[in-house]
């Protein structure tokens, strides 16, 4: 590929992510100044790191969020995503069988030994996937989804795009070294906080501890599956090159906190250096859900439309991370951006909630009508013409 169709690939990647709909309404943000702890974040041996508030998304501790590295077997986080949503959908099966090709059985690194010309469902291959890391696996579902490695590719840069994975291009399924295959540790935290969000029925797979397949048993490489019970997720991720990586997840009641760390020295050190962070989070943070997804926050007097309240508030909820034992010190305040006038479409923007920490406004989201009101008649709009004189 020439330089000038890498530069119209990443720029149709990126008018692609602007236009799609991420897994969240709340993407990746710094936390806010005055919202930030006093704790300070641990300082890690790595190449480049990131931990952020599942619910809220914002980041509570990074270094070099956006540097371009190897992803390694992290890449099989996007393989797998792709596969959940093909069986959320419908168009495959947990006890579909795959028929393992040649290529997918001398696949290089990694295996859950599959054997060719055999068939194994699509439920084994993803445990083989998850679990064993099998590379194998990995090429085997690739295949059968999009026919081959090199199609399975192109909708694992789709689904980036989709979800606002700047940073990112793949060109396997597997993560084997590629000088065009590449992420970096906010796209890995976006990425991972999709799949847990979109994927709940699937998820569990990352905290399952050993798989035997063939008769061989392989333990998760994940080993704060063993060492801290909150931990239930989610890959890591070697190469000579990208070094040892992990993004691991832990929740504790309802609070989920996510953590990338990219380029340690030694697979003990990477398990180290997330669950640091990710103590570092429920010591200093907790989340905060202002409002359930589809919550009125409030309701309007809707003009033009009926007599009905218009019940407003933010479709899919809204969280925000204060320090430890300042809960108690946030409020919110609504405005509308005028009375609301029918036609009204459920989920159009009819104002915004200002969030203060103390004397401090931390943030600031809009709110939507939650139902659609339609136009009333010819009455309504001469009696509501009037009612707006003295509104």
């Amino acid at each position: 590929m020439n330089r000038m169709n890498k530069i119209v690939m990443r720029l149709l990647a990126a008018v692609l992510a602007l236009a799609l709909q991420p897994a969240f309404a709340q993407g990746l943000a710094e936390i806010p100044a005055d919202a930030r702890s006093n704790i300070p974040a641990p300082k890690l041996d790595a190449t480049s790191w990131l931990l952020v508030d599942h619910e809220s998304g914002w980041v509570l501790s990074s270094h070099e969020p956006d540097l371009r590295v190897e992803p390694a077997s992290i890449s099989k986080l996007m393989t797998a995503y792709i596969i959940f949503d093909q069986v959320k959908k419908n168009a495959l099966s947990l006890q579909t069988e795959v028929l393992i090709s040649q290529k997918a059985w001398k696949t290089e690194g990694s295996r859950m030994f599959v054997e060719v010309n055999s068939k194994v469902s699509v439920e084994n291959l993803l445990r083989g996937l998850i679990v064993q890391s099998g590379n194998d696996a990995a090429v085997a579902l690739a295949e059968h989804v999009a026919g081959s490695e090199e199609g399975f590719a192109e909708l694992m840069n789709q689904t980036a795009a989709r979800l606002g994975m700047a940073g990112s291009s793949y060109r396997n399924s597997t993560g084997l070294p590629d000088p065009e295959h590449y992420s970096t540790a906010r796209d890995i935290v976006t990425l991972s906080r999709a799949l847990i969000a979109d994927f709940p029925e699937f998820y569990q797979y990352y905290s399952q501890r050993e798989f035997t397949y063939n008769k061989i048993t392989q333990k998760n490489r994940n080993v704060l599956l063993l060492r801290d019970d909150s931990v239930d997720g989610v890959k890591t991720g070697y190469t000579k090159a990208a070094g040892y990586c992990l993004v691991g997840s832990a929740k504790r009641e309802e609070q989920r906190f996510i953590a990338a760390v990219m380029g340690t020295k030694s697979s003990k050190a990477r398990a180290t250096s997330v669950h640091s962070l990710l103590k570092y989070a429920f010591a200093a943070y907790e989340s905060v859900q202002l409002y359930a997804p589809g919550e009125a926050a409030t309701s309007a007097e809707v003009f033009f439309g009926g007599d009905k309240p218009l019940p407003i508030g933010a479709a899919e909820g809204l969280f925000v991370t204060v320090p430890r034992q300042k809960a108690g010190k946030l409020k919110g305040t609504i405005a509308l951006d005028g009375p609301p006038k029918a036609p009204v479409a459920s989920g159009s923007r009819v104002g915004r909630l200002d969030v203060t920490l103390g004397e401090s406004t931390i943030a600031t989201y809009p709110l939507v009508a939650l139902e659609t009101v339609e136009k009333g008649g010819l009455w309504d709009t001469v009696v509501d013409t009037v009612r707006l004189w003295f509104h």
